[in-house]
């Protein structure tokens, strides 16, 4: 029997990686690795179905799905994951000194519908009171990363939403106080330069994240992915395959992180820091699969529902390809 070929697009994490340079091989499946930025890819992705199967936004996805586009369906593998109180920076001059005070501020957002805005403005909705429709929101470039629309959304007319000329970019104007605050991936550049004007709403964001994750169990999923649809019905055992070898890359991520006959990531305390994050979260911290991840899964819907992303909220089972509905992670 000969092997399926497949494209598959992600960055190159290291709990990808090993899939990427052939160290885990997917039963009966050759994988050619296309390595590339989220933005990129979910971009090539979401416009033009370039890949078999690529990394994507699951906020994105999501979008599509509850709208009844099916030209995706993923697999419960999640190769990006983070907490998003560290991704809230603001300007120093602003008024602002806890979360309540970006009401009726102006907020940047490279993009208003990726995901790690909208857990951010989930989590300001949730935890502290923000609405969405409280701030004056603005979108654009950011010190030079410009972030083309992936997907179409309509927002009520309570929401304000400037859409941002490429030549005005959202780190300066964060400096000098045009925006009071920005919701980001990636910290302005002028975050750490001298006599900066900006710093972080949550000073000790880890500390922060941690009470949030004991309190609440929620490590929220920011990518999940996708097979285009024509693949997997062709297909369907490759989701399985794909599944497994995911697993087992990311088992070799832990084990390297583990490694102390000589250290291969370069971080002195690695090896502390990964037996506290398994205190903290368990010792599979980063799980795939639908049950251990219900609750971050059905989070993000609730989320978008809240800030009239979508109108109908899909069942996560929706999601993710019948053969890998009940494998764990």
């Amino acid at each position: 029997m000969s092997r399926l070929s497949l494209t598959f697009a992600a960055w190159d994490y290291d709990r990808v990686k090993p899939l990427m340079d052939g160290t885990i091989k997917p039963e009966g499946i050759d994988i050619k690795p296309i390595i590339s930025r989220p933005s990129e890819t979910f971009f090539r992705m979401l416009r033009h179905q370039e890949f078999d199967v690529s990394e994507l936004s699951l906020s994105n996805y999501t979008m599509l799905r509850a709208e009844g586009d099916e030209k995706f369906i993923a697999i419960p593998v999640f190769p990006s994951r983070l907490f998003r109180h560290s991704c809230i920076f603001i300007n120093k001059n602003a008024g602002i000194n806890e979360p309540k005070d970006l009401i009726g501020k102006k907020i940047g957002v490279p993009e208003y519908s990726m995901t790690a805005a909208v857990v951010a403005r989930g989590l300001l909705l949730d935890e502290y009171g923000v609405k969405p429709d409280s701030i004056e929101w603005f979108s654009g470039t950011q010190d030079g990363l410009q972030r083309p629309s992936r997907i179409d959304f309509d927002l009520p007319e309570s929401v304000v939403l400037h859409r941002m000329p490429i030549e005005q970019d959202m780190g300066p104007m964060l400096e000098t106080g045009e925006l009071d605050a920005i919701i980001s991936p990636n910290a302005p550049m002028s975050l750490n330069s001298e006599n900066s004007s900006v710093r972080r709403l949550f000073s000790d964001y880890r500390e922060s994240e941690k009470e949030y994750f004991e309190r609440t169990g929620i490590f929220p999923i920011m990518h999940t992915v996708v097979f285009r649809r024509e693949v997997y019905d062709a297909n369907p055992w490759a989701a399985l395959s794909l599944y497994e070898a995911f697993k087992k890359a990311k088992e070799l991520a832990y084990a390297e992180m583990m490694e102390t006959d000589a250290l291969k990531i370069t971080l002195p305390w690695i090896v502390a820091e990964m037996e506290e994050t398994r205190r903290v979260m368990g010792h599979d911290f980063w799980p795939y699969g639908i049950e251990s991840n219900r609750l971050a899964l059905s989070t993000l819907p609730k989320y978008l529902h809240e800030q009239n992303l979508i109108q109908r909220i899909p069942e996560i089972e929706e999601l993710f390809t019948a053969n890998t509905l009940e494998v764990r992670g």
